[in-house]
């Protein structure tokens, strides 16, 4: 008889995963390939991840005004985020109220809602406007009609929403984040470029690669693998909510240096990299001078949608060089995804043969260790 499961119910993937979190940091070994390639692991992942915690949805600044909205999806629930007309972020479900049409795709700004298949219509806090030849219907009652509310809230710039009610707030949530990084002032950066990809890989393997900066040697030997040295990274313990490493950037890449006009950061401080991974899936590069990040949702068990963006810290937005430092930094950031893209493909592709096995971590692959264990926390 074939055994029926459930993603509530034990697997393969997580009794492996318990056991590989088991071990102390100093006999760790990468996560077992099971977590990469079981789809009742990602039905977990899912549930028990997504559904749970604080996912980020962009850059509070890229809508900026009255009816700017994103959407996106988020454990299988499309979202809209948007302005509304009192100037509040708010978040809320992007189905209609009448056949579950999707409503508004991408990016834009919308005056109201209108639905795509029947043109019911709503305002910008979600309630229903109005509906066309609906007056036979002797059910059907427009007031108190809204589109479900989703829990956005603003954090130091971005924008951050939960399906869960019962969710801790943000700002408690990532507090000690706020007293690490503090004086970057990264609520003030501004977003220069936004976009959207899909890579064959597992969001996990993404994800690691971002935490650990023992590959940028050999992966991003055409790019930044010279600008940083293994001996000057530093990895320490993760946090229950994130982890973190930092790296020290060669004064060459001036961009990745506080501007002369900043005056608060110094000695290497001034030169100092975060590489914040906020969980499940925030990535975040904060330089005094630029960031960039990711933000990842699974697209599949293989595949891995990913949010794209960054841009400078005001000292170089408001320098007369700007437009030549942004540019200089879009094309180096660019260079820098080729390179990552083929390095986590192609751990993808080994990881899902017969005869790989997963292997000791190094010290400088501290932070995908606490990533594991937090995983574990969540799902095992």
């Amino acid at each position: 008889m074939d055994q029926i499961t459930s993603p509530l119910m034990e697997t393969d993937a997580v009794s492996e995963l318990r056991d590989n979190v088991s071990k102390p940091f100093e006999q760790a070994y990468a996560m077992p390939k099971s977590v990469y390639t079981s789809s009742d692991f990602l039905a977990r992942e899912l549930e028990d991840v997504f559904k749970q915690d604080w996912f980020c949805a962009g850059r509070a600044s890229s809508l900026a005004n009255p009816g700017d909205y994103t959407t996106l999806e988020l454990a299988g629930q499309p979202i809209i985020v948007l302005r509304d007309r009192d100037g509040n972020l708010r978040a809320m479900s992007n189905v209609c109220l009448h056949r579950m049409s999707t409503l508004l795709q991408g990016r834009g700004n919308a005056k109201s809602i209108v639905c795509p298949y029947h043109a019911w219509t709503y305002n910008l806090d979600g309630s229903l406007r109005g509906a066309p030849a609906m007056n036979q219907n002797e059910a059907f009652c427009k007031d108190g009609m809204k589109l479900p509310q989703v829990r956005c809230e603003e954090w130091l710039g971005w924008i951050m929403i939960s399906l869960n009610p019962d969710a801790a707030p943000v700002t408690q949530v990532l507090a000690d984040v706020e007293d690490l990084i503090g004086d970057y002032q990264m609520e003030t950066y501004e977003e220069t470029f936004f976009e959207t990809h899909v890579w064959d890989t597992n969001w996990k393997i993404l994800a690691e690669n971002f935490m650990e900066s023992y590959h940028l040697p050999v992966c991003h030997a055409g790019t930044i693998g010279g600008l940083s040295k293994l001996d000057e990274m530093i990895c320490p313990p993760g946090l229950p909510a994130f982890n973190y490493h930092t790296i020290l950037k060669d004064e060459s890449l001036k961009i990745a240096i506080a501007h002369p006009n900043n005056k608060r950061m110094e000695g290497d401080r001034r030169r100092t990299t975060y590489l914040l991974a906020i969980y499940p899936s925030l990535m975040i590069t904060l330089t005094p001078g630029y960031f960039w990040y990711l933000s990842l949702h699974p697209k599949g068990y293989d595949k891995v949608q990913i949010y794209f963006g960054g841009g400078m810290s005001p000292d170089f937005v408001n320098d007369p060089k700007a437009q030549e430092s942004f540019e200089q930094l879009k094309a180096l950031l660019d260079d820098v995804n080729v390179e990552d893209k083929g390095c986590t493909e192609k751990v993808f592709r080994g990881l899902s043969s017969g005869l790989a096995k997963p292997g000791p971590l190094s010290h400088l692959e501290r932070p995908n260790y606490d990533f594991a264990q937090y995983l574990a926390q969540r799902i095992c």
